[in-house]
């Protein structure tokens, strides 16, 4: 027993031993490497902003005096440097301007602030976008048959190309050196695009459409009366003003083109359309459609139900909006009555803002009983609308089991508390439909995509959603469809003023992807 615990002793000594020579012998902790070369930059990044300026971005360390970055016109030859910038580490991001359409590389390297040698380079390469040196199309600018265009006065162009056509016009000295010039021999109510060239480089493109020519309206005409005796297919051109209705609400039995003159200073019509039966085809172009009524002066002011409703069951063409701004309804911005049994090929919204929508007892597209072949919502803002209802309803009800399919597309448009209350943006029940939502920013809302089973799994491609998790996730609801795309991001748009309706995005990311209504990355 004895001999026991004296061995016991000796191991615990000898073992105490081993650890005071381990404690000596161990090296001391290294806080940083001592190497005589600079680190290289790590996550060299190379992005695009306004189409032609290269913006380089990277980790930086402490121990760099500044680095020094190259640029080549080639695929990571650097047979050729172009350009060569030194870069504080606080300077980042580094932005430098280059020419359109063409390839360049960029090579970073440490430049060390502790006596080390440089470092290796870090490579990189990108190509720039085609660039736009068109300034905005003034108000005023375009007319019937001409349009007025303007670039930086001096600027190296020499011809423009007219589209459609094909039609080369040259730029003539006098116009380069103002940086103006004005196109003609246009057709009118026609949608062209310029393209401005150097000789076989192209340096900006724009797109306008034409003004109209057509049944002259006034403010002080009565609006309804010359719709009721318009002709079939003709052209209705209304003058800037207000344009009051006594009954609120205007029949369409005809196809009819109904415009305001000016893009930019659209006439305020208080009107609900009103398509019957064989309307044909029906475009509404560049009109203030205000949702507040007054019957006569002095009367209590209310609101009409819908901007645009299919009254009857039968055939009807297409109905297009573009360049509208529409509000203040109380129910629908389109729509058809259960009851209504109808067949209409299309219903599309292009540049349109539409805001304030109420759906009270209704959907925000509410077609229940009639078939709708597609609906397109393009270049769009839909702010506060839907509140506690779906977004686009295509229900089927009066046509189930008849076999037809139906499209929805939603492209390079803005929504923002749209369908807010867990409500979906998309219901459609017609069979083998096509969902399509892409290059579109939805903010602000609960809503979701939809948990109908007869609707299909949403085809999305580069979505924003912010403040908007039904969309990505099942938060809201287990079956709902979401975004399986794998491309869509959750970025804050850093809105400018967005409880005032201004959607101007500051997220560089966003506007490099194109995200959203066009009109709010200008």
């Amino acid at each position: 027993m004895k001999n026991r615990y004296i061995r016991k002793a000796l191991f615990a000594g000898l073992f105490s031993c081993a650890c005071i020579a381990c404690d000596d012998l161990a090296d001391p902790v290294m806080e940083e490497l001592d190497v005589a070369r600079a680190y290289t930059p790590t996550a060299l990044t190379a992005m695009i902003r306004n189409l032609t300026s290269i913006e380089l971005t990277w980790k930086t360390r402490p121990d760099v005096d500044h680095y020094v970055v190259e640029f080549s016109q080639d695929s990571l030859a650097f047979s050729s440097i172009i350009r060569t910038v030194t870069v504080k580490p606080d300077e980042l991001p580094l932005l430098e301007p280059f020419g359109s359409e063409t390839r360049y590389s960029a090579r970073v390297k440490a430049v060390s602030a502790v006596g080390a040698a440089d470092s290796k380079w870090a490579e990189v390469t990108i190509a720039t976008a085609m660039e736009n040196i068109f300034l905005p199309i003034e108000d005023g600018a375009i007319d019937k048959a001409s349009v007025t265009l303007t670039w930086p006065a001096n600027s190296e162009v020499t011809h423009f190309l007219i589209n459609p056509g094909a039609v080369r016009r040259d730029i003539t000295e006098e116009e380069v050196t103002a940086g103006t010039a004005t196109i003609t021999d246009l057709s009118e109510a026609t949608r062209y695009t310029v393209t401005l060239y150097n000789a076989a480089k192209q340096r900006g493109q724009v797109a306008f459409e034409t003004l109209v020519d057509g049944t002259p309206v006034h403010p002080e005409d009565d609006l309804a009366a010359f719709i009721a005796a318009a002709a079939p297919d003709e052209v209705l051109v209304l003058y800037p003003g207000e344009y009051k209705v006594s009954t609120g609400a205007i029949n369409i039995n005809k196809a009819i083109s109904i415009r305001g003159l000016y893009p930019y200073d659209k006439p305020v019509v208080h009107v609900q359309f009103a398509l019957q039966p064989g309307s044909g085809n029906v475009t509404v172009a560049n009109l203030n459609m205000d949702g507040t009524f007054t019957a006569t002066e002095g009367t209590p002011e209310t609101s009409l139900d819908y901007a645009f409703v299919h009254s009857a069951s039968g055939s009807y063409g297409t109905l297009t909006v573009t360049g509208c701004e529409i509000h203040d309804y109380v129910k629908s911005l389109a729509s058809g009555a259960s009851s209504v049994v109808a067949e209409i090929p299309g219903i599309s919204f292009d540049n349109c803002v539409v805001t304030n929508i109420q759906t009270v007892s209704a959907d925000f597209i509410d077609f229940r009983g009639a078939y709708v072949a597609s609906v397109t919502l393009t270049n769009s803002t839909f702010n506060k609308c839907a509140p506690g209802r779906d977004f686009i309803r295509l229900d089927a009800s009066g046509l189930s089991g008849t076999g037809k399919t139906s499209a929805v597309v939603i492209d390079h448009c803005t929504l923002y508390e749209v369908s807010n209350t867990q409500d979906r943006i998309v219901y459609v029940r017609f069979v083998n439909n096509t969902l399509d939502i892409r290059n579109t920013l939805i903010a602000a809302t609960d809503g979701y995509y939809t948990n109908q089973s007869a609707s299909s799994q949403p085809n999305c491609n580069n979505n924003n959603y912010f403040n908007a998790v039904g969309f990505y996730t099942d938060a809201y609801v287990t079956a709902a469809k979401i975004d399986q795309s794998g491309n869509y991001t959750t970025a804050d748009p850093g809105f400018a003023d967005a409880a005032a309706g201004d959607f101007t995005i500051s997220n560089q990311s966003l506007i490099d992807r194109a995200v959203g209504d066009p009109r709010w990355r200008d």
